[in-house]
């Protein structure tokens, strides 16, 4: 999966996250808010993991230009 897929599905499953907690305080259900907290977490971490890959992408394309500029 590229960075951009990483990034959006991340910022998804904070979104849903997010909700389901917010449903849970709602409804009194300790199990909805810790699904959420546990989705979250996991969106933030595909979010992380889709930073990562760009940076790497970055500093690649970065040390490409530079060895094509000395060449």
């Amino acid at each position: 999966m590229g960075a951009t897929a990483d990034k959006i599905k991340g910022t998804a499953n904070e979104a849903i996250g997010k909700a389901k907690q917010g449903i849970g305080e709602a409804t009194g259900s300790d199990r909805l808010q810790g699904e959420g907290l546990i989705q979250e977490g996991k969106g933030h971490a595909q979010k992380a993991v889709g930073d990562a890959k760009q940076a790497a992408k970055d500093a690649a394309d970065k040390a490409s230009d530079l060895a094509h500029r000395k060449l």
